[in-house]
């Protein structure tokens, strides 16, 4: 079975067509899809339309199974797909806007060693409808709408690596930035890599000028490849390289995401490198205190080494600012609620 999800609205006018309905159809169905509507509630169709849809189609393409509240207001999900896959995402409440960070694969193959995502590797994609869904749905369940979003931010920051899914998630961005759907705005996105350099000169064409991060988490080569398996791929130098152009090409300056590891990168040397490689770039430095996954034994630096870690790269000319904690007490990281949900079920 397919989704609607995934249809374009150009797709949608086709489909429409072939059907024999009227053109209308195509926009009123990609709004009730962006609102979070299964085609079973779009009760301003026909009956024997919506059957005719429901013969082909999903209805519900992402289902909520599941649905933690921390006590700093962030809340957690669990969405069961179509084919019995487990993902999730996280919706956290700022006073700036809400964010919902989302998955765009079911595990991930990158395997760095602070990440839960990876542990089971990477099962499939998802495609542009899957991610599409559950922002729809977040947004709706959170009483947002169309016209007024409770779901303001987006980034992709879960489960998986994006450009490792780059032509659905490329189709996904064009679907969540349509003028007639839920319209988000680049600015008010983000996208976080690990460092795949073909991918990343690539997209700074694609002319869809978000907010570029990169997961560096060390700036010496050989400690980097120690935690990430992609720096053996691309060198720090070159992802530095990728950055520029992505600036050349959109105006937009880029995020180092930077994981605080005890004993590991929070030391002076690595502090004085950051500072060497990135002084004179456009880029802000995100420092995180390290969400512990117990498989991998890592300890996170404590909150004021953090600080202070942060404060010596600001004296050092950098922009860097230490990142909130978001649901801690729900396993907030990612991929930690999905593989523990996928233990209790007796699958791991």
């Amino acid at each position: 079975m397919k989704i609607l999800q995934d249809l374009t609205l150009e797709n949608l006018k086709e489909l429409i067509s072939s059907l024999g309905e009227k053109p209308f159809r195509a926009g009123q169905i990609f709004r009730s899809l962006q609102s979070g509507r299964k085609i079973s509630e779009m009760t301003d169709l026909s009956t024997a339309f919506r059957e005719k849809l429901l013969s082909e189609y999903e209805d519900e393409p992402v289902k909520i199974i599941k649905k933690l509240v921390s006590k700093d207001g962030t809340e957690k999900y669990l969405f069961a797909l179509c084919d019995g896959n487990i993902i999730e995402c996280v919706f956290m409440k700022n006073a700036y806007g809400n964010t919902q960070c989302l998955s765009t694969q079911v595990g991930c193959r990158m395997g760095c060693k602070f990440c839960a995502s990876g542990i089971g590797g990477l099962v499939r994609n998802l495609t542009p409808g899957e991610m599409l869904a559950t922002v729809a749905e977040v947004n709706k369940i959170n009483g947002g709408t169309l016209q007024k979003r409770a779901v303001t931010n987006i980034v992709l920051m879960g489960s998986g690596e994006p450009f490792d899914n780059y032509d659905n998630v490329v189709a996904f961005l064009k679907l969540l930035s349509d003028k007639n759907g839920l319209n988000f705005s680049m600015r008010n996105i983000s996208l976080s890599t690990c460092g795949l350099v073909p991918e990343m000169i690539k997209f700074a064409n694609e002319g869809l000028p978000l907010n570029l991060t990169v997961s560096l988490h060390n700036p010496i080569n050989s400690e980097r490849a120690k935690l990430m398996p992609i720096a053996k791929a691309y060198s720090v130098e070159e992802i530095l390289s990728a950055c520029d152009n992505y600036f050349e090409k959109t105006g937009r300056r880029f995020i180092f995401e930077y994981s605080l590891v005890k004993g590991v990168n929070d030391t002076d040397e690595c502090l004085n490198e950051l500072i060497r490689l990135l002084k004179h770039r456009p880029c802000h430095v995100n420092i995180i205190r390290l969400n512990e996954v117990k498989e991998n034994g890592l300890k996170a630096t404590d909150d004021k080494s953090a600080y202070r870690f942060a404060d010596k790269l600001t004296k050092g000319g950098l922009s860097a600012t230490v990142r909130r904690l978001f649901g801690a007490d729900i396993e907030g990281a990612c991929g930690q609620l999905r593989r523990t949900y996928i233990k209790e079920e007796g699958n791991l």
